[in-house]
């Protein structure tokens, strides 16, 4: 039942992490309508949501794996030939710098974040709510016409800008920074991908810092640990690669109008299980 469960768990990561509906509420929600706790300590259920993320992050590379080694090699060489006349050269540098912001806050708020909102679905669904109609606006009012390689200086900082909030379950880091895309002209595809392009050292220097720690105290590795966090990690990764693919390909036709409704009927829904079956 518990690799069912890590499963589960897996898919629902791998799929929400890339649609703008919020990953980590999305965890906390179905952790907290089924009763779900893998573990018996907190501690090492911390540590499966950081399997996922890995997981999520290994659909990203293998996705991704093209357009990661030309912005490498983009980046290193920038110091030979100057960042001036060539697109990529400046999107890597966009990259790095709008990753800045989202990677204080998880250092410097981590533990405010932990111990104040995970765990709180209320939050959850206020935040569902509130960024569902901030993305609408977006949607609305964006003049969807700019491609990746218009993405300048100014795009990259108020979208890492905005991806900082996502630290707070609910927002969704996907989600936030599609709108910031869309509000900055980008087209649906244009700010999806650059919105996961901006997730790969998120997500992966989030993982690997966190699973690194884990790695010191393995002495108390639960029994049967490591099964429910490979069953995690390969539902995560199989799902997050899916997901990418397909939505990349949906936005080039259709809206974001069904996420909108989707947050907006998900967090109405969870206020009134919270107010009233509660």
């Amino acid at each position: 039942m518990q690799l069912l469960q890590a499963a589960v768990l897996g898919v629902v990561q791998g799929l929400t992490e890339f649609l703008p509906v919020s990953s980590s509420g999305h965890l906390i929600l179905v952790r907290e309508f089924f009763g779900w706790e893998l573990l018996a300590d907190a501690h090492w259920n911390t540590i499966f949501d950081l399997s996922v993320h890995a997981g999520t992050f290994a659909g990203l590379l293998v996705y991704f794996r093209s357009d990661i080694v030309r912005l490498v090699g983009a980046f290193f060489s920038t110091f030979r030939h100057g960042i001036a006349g060539v697109a990529d050269r400046r999107l890597a540098w966009i990259i790095l710098l709008a990753t800045i912001p989202a990677a204080l806050a998880g250092v410097l708020g981590e533990d405010v974040i932990e111990a104040q909102l995970r765990g709180a679905p209320m939050v959850v669904a206020g935040l569902l709510i509130v960024f569902g109609l901030i993305l609408w606006a977006a949607e609305w009012h964006g003049r969807k016409a700019r491609a990746l390689s218009a993405t300048g200086w100014a795009d990259g900082m108020l979208i890492g800008l905005a991806q900082a909030l996502s630290l707070a379950p609910g927002v969704s880091r996907s989600g936030i920074t599609m709108t910031a895309g869309l509000a900055r002209g980008m087209t649906r595809e244009t700010a999806a991908r650059f919105s996961f392009l901006l997730s790969i050292p998120i997500i992966g220097g989030a993982a690997l810092y966190g699973l690194h720690g884990a790695a010191t105290d393995l002495s108390s590795l639960p029994e049967g640990a490591v099964s429910i966090f490979a069953v995690g990690f390969l539902s995560a990764a199989i799902s997050g690669y899916l997901c990418i693919r397909y939505f990349l390909r949906y936005l080039q036709r259709h809206a974001f109008a069904p996420f909108v409704i989707y947050r907006l009927a998900v967090g109405g829904l969870l206020l009134i299980w919270l107010g009233v079956v509660r």
